[in-house]
């Protein structure tokens, strides 16, 4: 049975990619579940919950917060029209600033594209920090960073020398040396899959 982590354990060599992993966790047949992502030992580090925090006010918006190992809100997610996300830093229980916002510019039935704003200088016209792209049903998602790849999911098919079958429900996310903002990498990857049901 995994353990749980923090974030500041990550990465265990900074030279080197690091990978989570991403399932769903249910509590019963009814349940809808959890997302988690924990490493290759089962250690958790994030996980994903549509509650809203006790000291929130009422909101219209569907919402997901990124959670900690120990349980702890780190990023408050509302979803905006078409395709639109904001992310807000959440510390000691208490929201912070606005992170990072997310517009969707292309939604076909193959393939999905965003622009990412970091902080909340987001102006009409300015040049995106951040890019998504890829099709959710091959669980391919890459992050850029201008020309560099910040961080990439794919699908596990078989795993070790007898070729064990790994679910659609299990992928795996690699993020790459140079990039600190674990957090909103897990963010990110959870807006890109959206209402994707892992089972598909």
């Amino acid at each position: 049975m995994g353990t749980t982590a923090t974030p500041e354990e990550w990465p265990p060599d900074g030279q080197f990619p690091f990978d989570l992993f991403v399932s769903k966790k249910y509590k019963s047949f009814w349940d809808a579940g959890n997302i988690q992502f924990t490493d290759s030992v089962g250690n958790l580090f994030f996980s994903v919950d549509r509650r809203q925090p006790q000291n929130s006010a009422a909101q219209t918006h569907p919402q997901k917060l990124i959670l900690d190992a120990s349980d702890n809100t780190l990023i408050r997610l509302v979803r905006l029209i078409k395709g639109s996300w904001q992310g807000f830093m959440v510390s000691d229980n208490e929201e912070k600033e606005l992170m990072f916002s997310v517009n969707k510019t292309l939604n076909t039935f193959t393939k999905l594209e965003f622009d990412i704003f970091l902080g909340d200088g987001h102006v009409e016209g300015a040049e995106a920090d951040l890019k998504m792209k890829g099709s959710a049903f091959k669980r391919s998602c890459t992050i850029y960073k201008g020309n560099s790849i910040v961080a990439e999911t794919s699908l596990m098919y078989t795993l070790g020398f007898r070729k064990h079958f790994i679910p659609r429900n299990r992928f795996r996310v690699t993020i790459f040396p140079g990039f600190a903002e674990l957090s909103l990498v897990v963010a990110l990857v959870v807006v890109f899959f959206d209402k994707r049901k892992f089972w598909l």
